[in-house]
């Protein structure tokens, strides 16, 4: 081999190597560059969910959002502002009796298992009228949403009648459906529905169940809690006829036996 062939040889070695480094280099920034692409658009979508985080957290829930509504659907049978004037009985009775309660609460769970069907039958015969004030405040105590989902549910039954209202209560404050404190099962439009069975002019209501699956009266349930809010009521249940509260005999809470509630209605009738 010629000297001069080597020498060409070499040469054409050293433009082959030099190719394939400019080669390599290339590659080398290409990637480089992708992966500054790729950890940039990593970066902002990290940035994008924090912020879509901390805008979620600082929405207010639908609970929030119906207290705070402009517009509200108020249930049949209702009157005064928003709705949240709710009495039941012969318009012509003279006496109205204020009963103030939580669909939580376990004392108004034994009122109205003892009570519950003589104010019934009284506001049936005239004897007096019935002006019901709900409340939330144990959903703040013990934490969840049954006081208010309830109380929404209770206008999707006196939109149906004031009749369908106060059976539903009923069955919402019975031995049988009444759950503890604690456990907030009225949080469950399942279970509202599920009690709603128990009463004829609830039960299969294809309108009632629809009205409590979509909160049609949730920001009417969050007005009428804060009708109690500004009662100055202090707890439940309270009953009170003419501005003054109805207690059991040598006590300051509301009577739990029918015969205690007769005895103590009696004498605030004639007052």
């Amino acid at each position: 081999m010629s000297k001069r062939n080597t020498q060409a040889n070499k040469a054409a070695a050293r433009e082959r190597l030099r190719a394939e480094r400019e080669a390599q280099a290339k590659k080398d920034r290409t990637r480089k560059q992708l992966v500054v692409a790729v950890s940039v658009v990593a970066a902002l979508a990290v940035v994008g969910g924090i912020s879509y985080g901390v805008t979620q957290l600082n929405k207010p829930d639908a609970w929030e959002a119906a207290a705070d509504a402009k517009n509200v659907t108020a249930p049949k049978n209702t009157s005064g502002e928003d709705g949240t004037t709710v009495v039941i009985g012969e318009a012509g009775a003279k006496k109205t009796l204020e009963l103030y309660e939580d669909s939580r609460c376990p004392v108004c769970a034994t009122f109205e298992q003892g009570v519950g069907e003589t104010v019934s039958k009284d506001v049936e015969a005239g004897k007096y009228k019935v002006k019901f004030v709900g409340a939330t405040f144990i959903d703040n105590t013990d934490n969840g949403e049954g006081s208010k989902n309830a109380l929404s549910a209770l206008g999707a039954a006196l939109d149906v009648s004031p009749e369908a209202f106060m059976e539903y209560k009923a069955a919402l404050y019975s031995a049988k459906f009444h759950p503890e404190e604690s456990d907030d099962k009225f949080a469950k439009d399942s279970y509202l529905v599920e009690v709603a069975d128990s009463v004829d002019a609830l039960k299969g209501n294809k309108d009632f169940q629809k009205d409590v699956e979509d909160g049609t009266y949730d920001a009417w349930a969050m007005k009428m809690s804060k009708s109690f809010d500004k009662s100055g009521v202090q707890g439940t249940p309270t009953v009170k006829m003419d501005g003054k509260k109805i207690t059991a005999e040598g006590s300051e809470n509301a009577p739990m036996t029918a015969d205690e509630f007769t005895k103590a209605i009696d004498k605030a009738l004639k007052a």
